[in-house]
């Protein structure tokens, strides 16, 4: 009997309304669509202001295209037409099948539903400003909040004192939050609360690409999790592995 044809993955679009949000949501945008598939466009849009001098350095560090739209007149915005064209041209092409709009602004509910139309699906990752007209228009809607800024935190444009070098310490292991919170949002989907961790690992690959255990002091995904007080690690028939969070995180989450 031969082996059964791959299932294909879903190619996503993500495009943002750089004159509309702020660059600090990137990253949470990309981490929230690495569960359905790769991401095959990674477009921004704005003006000269906005793509120069706000958003220019995460564009470049995330591997976004910049899409540079001037305004003609006071009051018109380019940018927002030039999205919209680009996720309809993406879907006639074929290029994409998933479209994931980082934007708050309910000009782009008419877009969401023209893409449903066609069989695409949308999310939308955007503010807790985001109207209801745009939220109720995607699949699913993604609400970003700012992370508060640490007591002693830099605030932006305070001048960084230099800071005394310190001994080289022995590695320690380490346990990043973002993993707790990958396994609850990839979890969720599931009837049983849990996720595979060959499914773990390609999704924390897919949010970051330089991911390794290792950068973290441990020896593979196995070991890092074991570390977790917060996760439930579970050897089952066949002897993989699923995980889950535990009990006490459940609790401390609803």
């Amino acid at each position: 009997m031969s082996a059964p044809a791959p299932i294909a993955e879903s190619r996503i679009a993500v495009l943002v309304d750089c004159d509309n949000t702020t660059p600090e949501i990137l990253e949470y945008a990309l981490r929230v669509v690495a569960q359905y598939g790769r991401v095959v466009l990674r477009r921004g849009y704005g003006n000269q202001n906005s793509l120069g001098k706000i958003w220019q350095e995460a564009l470049v560090r995330l591997a976004f295209t910049p899409c540079l739209q001037y305004q003609y007149a006071a009051g018109k915005n380019t940018a927002d037409i030039a999205l919209a064209l680009d996720a309809m041209e993406a879907m006639f092409d074929h290029r994409a099948d998933k479209f994931c709009l980082v934007t708050s602004d309910s000009d782009f509910a008419y877009l969401c539903r023209k893409l449903h139309e066609r069989g695409a699906t949308v999310c939308i990752v955007g503010e807790s400003k985001t109207p209801l007209a745009l939220r109720n228009a995607s699949d699913q809607f993604f609400e970003w909040t700012p992370a508060p800024i640490a007591e002693g935190e830099a605030t932006p444009g305070a001048t960084a004192q230099p800071k005394p070098e310190l001994p080289k310490q022995p590695s320690v292991k380490r346990r990043p939050r973002f993993v707790i919170e990958a396994i609850n949002l990839l979890a969720s989907n599931t009837s049983e609360g849990r996720v595979h961790l060959g499914a773990l690992g390609q999704y924390l690959k897919r949010t970051d690409p330089s991911f390794s255990p290792a950068t973290y002091g441990h020896s593979g995904l196995v070991d890092m999790l074991k570390t977790y007080d917060l996760l439930a690690l579970k050897r089952e028939t066949g002897g993989h592995y699923t995980v889950g969070l535990a009990e006490t995180a459940l609790s401390d989450m609803n």
